[in-house]
């Protein structure tokens, strides 16, 4: 199961965000979302556990836990659209024109 964390302080890396949902199962894989230009992270992960049931173990158990003094947003991720637009610009060039 792909888990969703939000607002996560700056601070944590990888393996502290992997440590803290391993109480709750097998992770097998743990990844913080970092800006590509600076390296900083934009505050929130993905977290991915081996069984459906340790995810919603995890879920349960960590919705509005506190870490570092910030409150985590903890749910099941959505499927990535990939065909979405990025960056709010129209993708043919042409723009809006009248």
């Amino acid at each position: 199961m792909n888990i969703y964390v939000g607002n996560l302080p700056y601070s944590v890396e990888e393996d502290e965000l992997r440590r803290v949902f391993e109480e709750y199962g097998n992770v097998t894989s743990s990844k913080i979302i970092k800006d590509r230009y600076s390296g900083q992270s934009k505050g929130f992960g993905f977290v991915e556990m081996s069984t459906r049931e340790e995810g919603q173990a995890a879920i349960d158990g960590l919705a509005g836990f506190e870490l570092d003094g910030r409150r985590l947003s903890v749910n099941e991720a959505r499927p990535r659209n990939d065909n979405r637009d990025r960056g709010g610009r129209n993708r043919g060039g042409g723009g809006d024109r009248w």
